[in-house]
């Protein structure tokens, strides 16, 4: 089994989501013996946003010059590493309301016709199913408990709506909320997203 965990706040030690990405895949790990892990930080090793150069897997044309062919290796290499996945380990932070731009950068790469949907003559198809995915949410706030709240955050809405888009329909959420409210929300926003990471992973391990 092949798990790619990913990591996309860039607050290192500081970070929330990175600490419990870390225990969500040790817990994975220890329920699922021999599980094999890829990490890839995107605040460390940066995936760069979209460009004109970029865009060759989306025109299907060949590369002309050394950039053209250096992005198109790189969309490559990412699209491939996420096929190859079992199990998807996504740690998002809520950064003004959305994901970081680290995160959606990658997205942008990953999100390539042909090989994670396709367009048929009744709409998109996702292809890139048989997956499980589980993300990190934190927040500062809370934004689950209200409309207001939940109107205002396009972080989990919008991770479920892309992973969907492409055909994964196993999208499990960790959440830790009110993470910036103080000592004791912080220790109770913990402890709920630790109970979490117990409950997914060991419904994954009797699936």
């Amino acid at each position: 089994m092949q798990l790619l965990h990913i990591d996309s706040a860039i607050t290192g030690d500081q970070s929330v989501s990175r600490q419990l990405t870390a225990q969500t895949v040790a817990a994975w790990v220890a329920t699922h013996p021999g599980t094999q892990v890829q990490h890839l930080d995107l605040a460390a090793d940066v995936v760069p946003h979209l460009s004109a150069d970029a865009l060759g897997f989306r025109t299907g044309q060949a590369a002309t010059t050394e950039v053209q062919r250096r992005e198109n290796a790189l969309s490559e290499a990412l699209v491939s590493q996420f096929l190859a996945a079992d199990v998807v380990v996504i740690g998002a932070p809520l950064y003004n309301f959305t994901i970081p731009t680290q995160l959606k950068a990658w997205i942008d790469r990953i999100a390539q016709a042909g090989r994670t949907f396709t367009y048929t003559d009744k709409g998109p198809k996702g292809l890139a199913g048989g997956k499980t995915v589980i993300v990190a949410l934190t927040r500062g706030g809370v934004y689950s408990t209200s409309e207001g709240g939940r109107a205002m955050e396009h972080q989990e809405s919008y991770l479920q709506t892309v992973m969907g888009f492409i055909g994964i329909t196993d999208v499990r959420f960790v959440r830790a909320e009110g993470v910036a409210m103080g000592p004791d929300a912080k220790a109770q926003a913990l402890t709920t997203a630790e109970g979490e990471i117990a409950s997914h992973t060991a419904e994954a391990a009797l699936a």
